[in-house]
């Protein structure tokens, strides 16, 4: 093991410098009010930026209100939604220097959902409400192809409808930037709209924006190009990509589609790839097990050579630790886990022997002072 454990060393996505490589990914809270942060996200993000974590990307969050996921998602579409995550991010900023960025998106035909913790399941149609009352919504896709046979169908797009969405993930991120985030991850996984238009299983267009891979990948290319032209360029943006749909049989998108579209996105200027996978189609055959979708960050860092984020059912900190050494990823995102133990970065230094980031109020912790894992 290096004097300083790999989870532990310097990193940089872009020009953005962070303390170690634990990254905290979007995990959607579904706790907005009408898109707007509130009280639950005063204590969750303070808790995250308080984790020891290098980096914090806040949940999926909506570029127009007809692209959230659930009627509880937050949204960036306004002054109202950015004001209220404003508030949030200033007052963790009062107790932590944690790089925080934002995941900005759209859920295409997979909006309009209920929460997971709504004890109902699935779409809300247009005319139903959820648990709270919220109504749901029409949603928009590529084409008019349900998630799920029994969702209500969504609506195809226009093409004016497409240069709409484009420019609003464009005015998101000049919010995302007034407000003072640090950078962008731009949603292309899981099934939701971007992801929608890579994948030939969702996407039946018959124009410029279906067909080939090359006009498959035109609205998310059309979507970065505008996102970082919007943002400052001295501020990263990257994406996240679901590497395979896991419905290879079936013709869906597959590894090398995905490293011809990193090697597109870093033409324009992409500082990193988040890999995950899955997430478009109820019968994909996801073989879940620890550490099962670095293949796919590998893969794309050595065929692309770009930054990779890894992901994927890494819980204890020898195995992120592992994957780095073993050149899997770069970086390594921490989610579930760290919902079920918000100090997991404090036990990871512990456990390897490094040092972390803490609140002083938390210095007394400490559970071998000679370790000194609080140190500088």
């Amino acid at each position: 093991m290096p004097a300083v454990p790999m989870l532990f060393q310097p990193y940089s996505i872009g020009q953005l410098q962070l303390r170690n490589r634990i990254i905290i990914p979007p995990m959607c809270m579904y706790s907005a009010t009408d898109g707007k942060m509130g009280a639950f996200h005063h204590m969750h993000v303070g808790s995250m930026a308080t984790s020891g974590a290098g980096l914090v990307i806040l949940e999926a969050t909506a570029v127009c209100p007809e692209g959230r996921i659930s009627p509880g998602c937050c949204g960036i579409w306004d002054d109202e939604t950015a004001a209220a995550m404003k508030a949030v991010l200033d007052e963790v900023r009062a107790y932590s220097k944690t790089p925080i960025a934002i995941q900005l998106a759209h859920a295409g035909r997979k909006a309009s959902s209920h929460r997971t913790f709504d004890p109902i399941s699935g779409n809300i149609k247009p005319g139903e409400t959820d648990s709270w009352g919220k109504p749901g919504w029409q949603t928009v896709a590529p084409s008019d192809i349900p998630f799920n046979p029994k969702d209500h169908p969504p609506a195809s797009m226009s093409k004016e409808e497409i240069v709409a969405i484009v420019q609003a993930f464009a005015d998101a991120a000049v919010r995302a930037d007034e407000i003072g985030l640090d950078g962008v991850e731009l949603h292309f996984a899981h099934g939701y709209l971007a992801c929608e238009f890579l994948s030939p299983l969702s996407n039946r267009r018959t124009d410029e924006y279906g067909g080939s891979l090359e006009n498959r990948m035109r609205m998310p290319l059309e979507v970065f190009r505008a996102v970082r032209t919007a943002f400052p360029k001295e501020k990263p943006v990257w994406v996240r990509i679901s590497a395979t749909e896991w419905m290879d049989a079936e013709g869906g998108w597959s590894l090398d589609d995905s490293i011809a579209l990193c090697r597109r996105l870093k033409e324009l200027g992409c500082d990193a790839i988040h890999v995950s996978s899955g997430g478009n189609s109820i019968d994909q055959k996801m073989e879940v097990r620890v550490g099962y979708q670095l293949p796919f960050a590998k893969a794309i860092k050595e065929a692309v050579g770009i930054n990779v984020i890894g992901v994927g059912m890494l819980t204890e900190p020898g195995e992120a630790e592992a994957a780095l050494a073993a050149g899997a990823a770069d970086s390594i995102a921490i989610g579930r886990q760290i919902l079920f133990n918000p100090h997991w970065p404090y036990e990871a230094a512990h456990k390897l022997r490094a040092t972390v980031d803490a609140p002083p109020q938390y210095w007394r912790a400490e559970p071998n002072p000679q370790l000194n894992i609080f140190g500088p």
